[in-house]
């Protein structure tokens, strides 16, 4: 699973001993080398379905880690583009790789919590689209209204929420009884040690995603990312979540 390059199971063990946001910051330097990283399959296939919906102007990075996701705002936004994470470790491998990127002179890079976002209160919305990779995982499923809320006060009317979700491993197979297994070695962790680290793979479920974005005034629409192909049941192995912030005066609408 690990790269040479990769953390060894003591900075492993470590790191889940810590809270999240130290956690990543032991982890940093080494995050781009662990399966956790973002696949650029996906963040490509993030990038050729939001072409078509843009081109945009502003764009923020939620939970940007080290930064990996930029390069898909970069692509798509003519604007500015920042990126928030909790951790300052991350954030640090973030700003190395934004100077890498052509326009690089766009990024900004803040530190913050996605639950209370770090932009200035009652101040005019500023992003055009939000994208978000790999991160919502560390929210439990009561935080998502919050959550949401923050993004949508940050999106201009007509602004776009977008981020993939990987369709459940069916039950049986490999994939479920590791994720569950890995959920439940979590729980037992957080029952038991403090500060907690909040890390659960089969808490997301597009269900209830569907459901908190509607009700904080987002329209709702999922697209299927065709590089991903279908499983045997026809659905979609990966879909991107499109949520835009209805203008004033309409009620938001599922679809």
């Amino acid at each position: 699973m690990f790269s040479p390059e990769g953390p060894t199971l003591r900075e492993l063990a470590v790191q889940a001993l810590s809270s999240v946001e130290h956690g990543y910051d032991l982890l940093a330097p080494k995050f781009d080398h662990t399966p956790f990283r973002t696949p650029d399959t996906i963040l490509d296939a993030v990038a050729s379905a939001l072409g078509p919906l843009g081109p945009f102007g502003d764009g923020l990075d939620l939970c940007c880690g080290t930064g990996a996701g930029l390069a898909v705002l970069a692509e798509v936004c003519r604007g500015s583009v920042t990126g928030v994470d909790i951790s300052a470790g991350m954030l640090e491998v973030a700003r190395q790789r934004a100077g890498e990127l052509p326009g690089g002179s766009r990024v900004t890079l803040v530190r913050g919590d996605a639950r209370a976002l770090p932009f200035a209160p009652g101040s005019a919305p500023a992003f055009d689209l939000v994208v978000s990779f790999g991160a919502f995982g560390h929210f439990l499923p009561g935080e998502l209204p919050g959550l949401f809320a923050q993004v949508h006060s940050v999106l201009r009317p007509g602004g776009r929420f977008a981020f993939p979700v990987v369709a459940p491993a069916r039950p049986g197979t490999p994939a479920y009884w590791a994720l569950l297994g890995f959920d439940a070695v979590m729980r037992v962790r957080n029952a038991v040690w403090r500060p907690p680290f909040v890390m659960y793979y089969r808490a997301f479920r597009l269900a209830d995603v569907r459901r908190e974005l509607t009700h904080v005034g987002f329209d709702v629409e999922t697209r299927a990312l065709p590089e991903f192909g279908r499983g045997p049941d026809g659905s979609p192995r990966c879909r991107m979540v499109v949520a835009t912030r209805t203008p004033a005066g309409r009620q938001p609408v599922s679809s």
